[in-house]
């Protein structure tokens, strides 16, 4: 009785020691990556930002040289594949530098297709994260924070845009 008890206590101890930290890593990763793609946490994800747009309410500018909605969505996905393509080990062209040109991406794209193409990089990077190894995640962890937190600022900068001109309701999200 006494060795049942004793490897029952042993088992629930490491049963209670922390998980690796890579899991905790892992975890926040792919919370921040549901937050910026789908899930309404502390701010609205990018697909809700974009969800429901018409082509010609993408295309709006002021009369300022702000960018567009349209120009936004480019220039997050552009940096979100772009890193995702790098994580992933795979070789990308090499970048002029001009990063006006990559607010200009989609310009001649179908406003459906772009919406597609940036669920479809916010899917790919939960895929990545999901099924990087522990050595992946601490080598490129920060870059994906980075990225996680540039989408997370130019959506706040679709939702402004949105609230602007009377194409948001707080159902979406945010007052």
């Amino acid at each position: 009785m006494k060795i049942i008890i004793i490897s029952s206590f042993i088992i629930l101890l490491l049963s209670c020691t922390a998980q690796p930290e890579t899991n905790s890593v892992r975890k926040v990763l792919l919370e921040e990556i549901a937050n910026n793609h789908t899930t309404k946490d502390w701010y609205v994800p990018l697909g809700i930002a974009i969800e429901g747009l018409t082509a010609e309410q993408a295309d709006w500018r002021d009369s300022t040289d702000l960018h567009s909605i349209r120009e936004l969505l480019s220039h997050v996905v552009f940096w979100n594949e772009r890193v995702l393509r790098v994580v992933q080990g795979e070789v990308v062209t090499d970048f002029n530098g001009d990063n006006e040109t990559t607010f200009r991406k989609f310009d001649d794209l179908d406003w459906s297709i772009a919406v597609r193409k940036a669920d479809s990089i916010q899917t790919q990077w939960q895929q990545a994260v999901e099924h990087a190894t522990a050595q992946q995640l601490d080598s490129v962890g920060t870059e994906i924070s980075n990225m996680l937190s540039h989408t997370a600022y130019h959506t706040g900068q679709i939702v402004y845009i949105r609230k602007r001109n009377g194409w948001w309701t707080t159902a979406q999200g945010v007052k």
